[in-house]
């Protein structure tokens, strides 16, 4: 029941200001506890994919980036290198990458899109050590069998120059082939998860 003489318009003025302002200050007080919540612009560039131009590799060279805070290698296999991949079958864990981890598209032989161009995360499957590009035949230090690859120096695991690990030493599985596709012939991404990926 509204009394005679009482101005009711001022009052619902009143009201309609106070709800404005409590919900200008919500709004102050709640973006930025969302925005705190969303990953940093350094966490979002870590996980982002990187861009690798091959063009200038020479057969033979190893190029090292970084994706997501890991050592990615590129490894530009020469003719000689593809044809000792399939000799060494007995010798390895997992020949043909069952219990890997990598791509379906880099599940072969090369473990790579394109045979000459190997891609792996440079991270020994063991415990995380980084192992050393050994691309020459029979070293003294690591004996008559060794075909070049790469060697851990932490714990002595083996990887052929496919990253696939000789049977019998401590890294469970052969390096981690990460996702990958080429844009160009020279240009490839590392980290896109795109379909495409397969077709280079």
């Amino acid at each position: 029941m509204i009394e005679e003489g009482v101005d009711t318009s001022k009052r619902q003025f009143l009201t309609a200001a106070m709800t404005v302002v409590g919900a200008v200050g919500t709004g102050y007080i709640a973006v930025p506890f969302l925005a705190q919540m969303q990953p940093s612009t350094k966490a979002m560039a870590a996980g982002a994919p990187t861009e690798v131009d091959i063009s200038k590799m020479e057969t033979g060279q190893l190029l090292r980036v970084e994706w997501r805070g890991k050592p990615v290698w590129l490894l530009n296999r020469t003719p000689k290198v593809l044809e000792t991949l399939d000799t060494l079958t007995d010798k390895l864990s997992d020949p043909q990458s069952n219990e890997s981890i990598q791509p379906e598209y880099a599940q072969n032989t090369y473990r790579s899109i394109k045979p000459e161009l190997l891609i792996a995360v440079g991270l020994c499957t063991h415990l995380g050590c980084s192992p050393t590009f050994r691309p020459e035949l029979a070293p003294a230090d690591l004996g008559p069998d060794w075909k070049g690859g790469f060697f851990c120096p932490c714990h002595g695991s083996w990887f052929d120059l496919a990253g696939r690990v000789y049977r019998g030493l401590p890294a469970p599985t052969n390096l981690d082939i990460p996702p990958h596709r080429y844009v160009t012939e020279t240009l490839i991404i590392i980290g896109d998860e795109a379909e495409e990926g397969a077709n280079a």
